[in-house]
Order: C-alpha cells, then sequence, then structure tokens
C-alpha cells in the first residue's frame, strides 16, 4: 500500500521510476488531471492503471462523507 505524489506535469520524467506491472489507481481532487495521468500511463506501457472517477472529491461525497473537501 502507500502512495506516491506524482504531479501530472512530472509524470513523463518519473514513469522509469514505475513499474508498469503495479496496480496503480490515479487520483486528484475532480478527476481530469488523473484522467489523463492514467490515459498517458496506459499508452506507456502500463498493465494496470485506473483512474478515481470524480476524484477525491467524488469520494469525499459518496464513499467517505466524514472526509473533509475544499
Amino acid at each position: 500500500l502507500g502512495g506516491t505524489l506524482i504531479p501530472l506535469n512530472t509524470l513523463p520524467t518519473k514513469l522509469a521510476e514505475l513499474d508498469k506491472d503495479k496496480y496503480y489507481v490515479v487520483h486528484c481532487k475532480l478527476g481530469g488531471r488523473s484522467q489523463r495521468a492514467a490515459e498517458f500511463m496506459s499508452s506507456s506501457g502500463f498493465k494496470y492503471v485506473a483512474n478515481l472517477v470524480g476524484g477525491i472529491d467524488a469520494w469525499a461525497k459518496t464513499v467517505d462523507p466524514k472526509m473533509p473537501t475544499y
């Protein structure tokens, strides 16, 4: 488990540090940037990439309403 913060604009330079055979759930606040990141990772040969649709904002509303949002 765990996570790694990789801003979208640095993702191309960070791909070599990631294992293409691991599972990744990519997320951001609203889901748009993470969707672009997931698509980029998939097109770069990553086998198991999912986007958290709606981002952390949607997660807080539908899964964990006690989670603070901004």
